[in-house]
């Protein structure tokens, strides 16, 4: 059995609402897989995101730490998708952070969604085929049953990539659906 969601939509909405919200949840499931990092290293991280600058920028690197302690850290702890430590300045990801992550990994990194992705490759390769068949100068070239197999390689690997950025979701959600139930 699946686990329900706890999280009411409008409120993942107004959690992605905020950049520094998803850059924190982004970073936290990205790169410490599971461990606890400091505020500090997290407010550089977001910092260098938000200015495309390794090191950042002091002053934007004081702003984003400031709104991580006093705004976006507490509310992401309240509502159990980070834990954060304010005395120990550390934070972690939670295990019900999938619930938000689900929504993340809806866009390509590109800023495609997956939908429109796949629809581009479907059409292009209908139109390749079709083009092929017609006689089309340079697209007749290649066989049509070459056209539709290169184009299936390109679906059956953009799924593999896609399930494969989703590994975490995926993960957690097999998990807790195995998990015995009280």
């Amino acid at each position: 059995m699946l686990k329900t969601r706890s999280l009411p939509e409008s409120v993942v909405y107004e959690i992605l609402a905020n950049p520094r919200r998803r850059g924190t949840i982004k970073h936290l499931t990205e790169t410490t897989s599971g461990r606890t990092v400091s505020l500090r290293d997290l407010a550089t991280a977001i910092a260098a995101e938000e200015t495309g600058e390794s090191p950042p920028p002091r002053s934007c690197k004081e702003s984003v730490y400031n709104s991580l302690q006093q705004t976006h850290l507490p509310k992401l702890d309240e509502l159990g998708i980070v834990e954060y430590d304010r005395g120990a300045r550390t934070v972690s990801i939670r295990d019900s952070a999938r619930e938000i992550d689900r929504y993340m990994e809806l866009m390509t990194p590109y800023g495609l969604t997956w939908g429109e992705y796949y629809r581009t490759i479907g059409i292009v390769s209908l139109v390749s085929v079709v083009a092929s068949l017609a006689g089309i100068p340079l697209v007749d070239a290649v066989d049509p049953l070459l056209w539709a197999s290169g184009f299936l390689v390109v679906f059956v690997g953009s799924t593999l990539y896609q399930l494969w950025s989703l590994r975490w979701y995926l993960r957690q959600l097999i998990v807790g659906s195995s998990a015995p139930t009280n």
